[in-house]
């Protein structure tokens, strides 16, 4: 905080967002930008997406696993264990390395250590995932003060300073995760949110990996070699991937072309030359927009909203730049989403005023957020009896009387479920 204003500090390489790639070999580690040079070629040592694996079970993440060069196996406690370069870390592990070249950057830039967070999470994380977040942010050296939801971090930095009643949709489509949030403001600086949804295997990735198949296919038709197994040729078709999304979303074709991706059997090199249009893009990943539009409907009927109530929708995270998520949006809503906020900033500026209300230089904010997931225990028959219902404003604390199952039973196991 810059007096009662929050402003994003530069990274040692001057830029305002850090990638969350990490590379590893040897004693070597790379944090961000440098990191994600050496992905195409060595790709084995670069992580990335570590994200959508921390607090997981390996069980859960299966389709996740397919689309990663490096080797992954089951921990102990059933997590995943992501093997580089010979050691196995895990990803609240690799979470750490960049929270640590964050605080280191941060310290050089303020001449003093920086000893706490607030550390911002996809709202629709479970337990387990936040949890393993903390954990990322204490093996960093950080005391972690609160973690909070990205898109409530978002809405602050958009209501900061805005005094009148309104309420928004933050819709949070970022590189792993799709969050919405209904939330209301009030004019004396209360921050109630009323709903929330989302899906946290969608985001930006898998709209590249459309493209990526896209060319794995069209070259497998043309050249009969199948590049999928080749990690090298993987990581090129991957920035080659993300680079034509970004273009796609300001031009209305793209033409892709990567020499030399591989070698012929008759050992001369094969090229990839295709021009792909902004609406073949857009039929390729049609599917995944129409999947950010059930989580969307969900939270505003928790919320008891009608789509008209909705005075403003603010869009966050990179991937809400695509023009056919900004058509989806505008569609439910029946109105243009404002681009009142930088989608890539907001949610850490939103952070950086939570840190500053925990300090006290923040005096003049409420801010209610809520459970997104319900909580409730096992009862005879395994089922789930819901306690704490979603979308109830936290804190909270909710009694229940529960009986045993059968005459003179000793000893009652409590199943708390999420």
């Amino acid at each position: 905080m810059l007096g009662d204003k929050a402003d994003v500090i530069a990274n040692a390489e001057g830029e305002r967002t850090t990638p969350s790639v990490v590379y590893i070999k040897g004693d070597d580690l790379m944090v961000g930008t440098l990191a994600k040079r050496k992905a195409v070629l060595e790709p084995k040592n670069v992580v990335y997406e570590a994200k959508r694996l921390i607090g997981r079970n390996r069980s859960e993440v299966q389709d996740e696993l397919k689309n990663i060069p490096y080797e992954c196996k089951k921990g102990k406690d059933g997590g995943v264990l992501m093997v580089i370069d010979g050691k196995d870390y895990k990803p609240e592990q690799i979470a750490a390395f960049v929270l640590q070249k964050i605080k280191a950057d941060a310290e050089k830039f303020l001449g003093q250590p920086v000893t706490s967070a607030v550390i911002t999470v996809p709202a629709y994380f479970n337990d387990s995932q936040r949890n393993a977040t903390k954990v990322a942010g204490e093996i960093a050296g950080l005391k972690v003060e609160r973690i909070i939801n990205e898109p409530t971090a978002a809405a602050l930095a958009y209501g900061e300073g805005k005094k009148k009643d309104e309420k928004i949709a933050v819709f949070d489509l970022g590189g792993g995760t799709f969050d919405i949030t209904v939330l209301e403001i009030g004019s004396e600086g209360t921050f109630q949110v009323l709903a929330t949804s989302g899906d946290t295997h969608l985001g930006g990735a898998d709209f590249d990996k459309k493209l990526i198949n896209r060319l794995i296919a069209g070259f497998k038709a043309k050249e009969g070699i199948d590049l999928s197994g080749n990690a090298m040729a993987l990581q090129r078709l991957r920035e080659e991937a993300e680079n034509a999304k970004k273009q796609l979303s300001q031009t209305d074709s793209v033409e892709i072309s990567i020499p030399f991706i591989t070698m012929g059997d008759d050992g001369q090199p094969r090229n990839i030359q295709e021009t792909i249009s902004r609406s073949q893009f857009e039929q390729m990943i049609d599917d995944l927009v129409q999947r950010c539009k059930k989580p969307v409907l969900d939270a505003l009927k928790d919320a008891k909203l009608k789509a008209g109530d909705i005075n403003e929708v603010i869009l966050v995270g990179g991937s809400t730049r695509v023009p056919a998520v900004r058509k989806l949006v505008a569609s439910i809503f029946g109105k243009e989403p404002k681009a009142t906020v930088n989608p890539d900033e907001a949610v850490a500026v939103g952070a950086a005023i939570q840190g500053g209300i925990i300090q006290g230089d923040v005096n003049d904010i409420l801010l209610l957020d809520v459970t997104p997931l319900s909580l409730g225990v096992e009862v005879e028959g395994s089922l789930v009896d819901v306690v704490i219902p979603r979308n109830t404003t936290i804190p909270v604390k909710k009694n229940k009387i529960y009986t045993t199952a059968v005459d003179s039973q000793p000893a009652v196991t409590i199943h708390v479920l999420q």
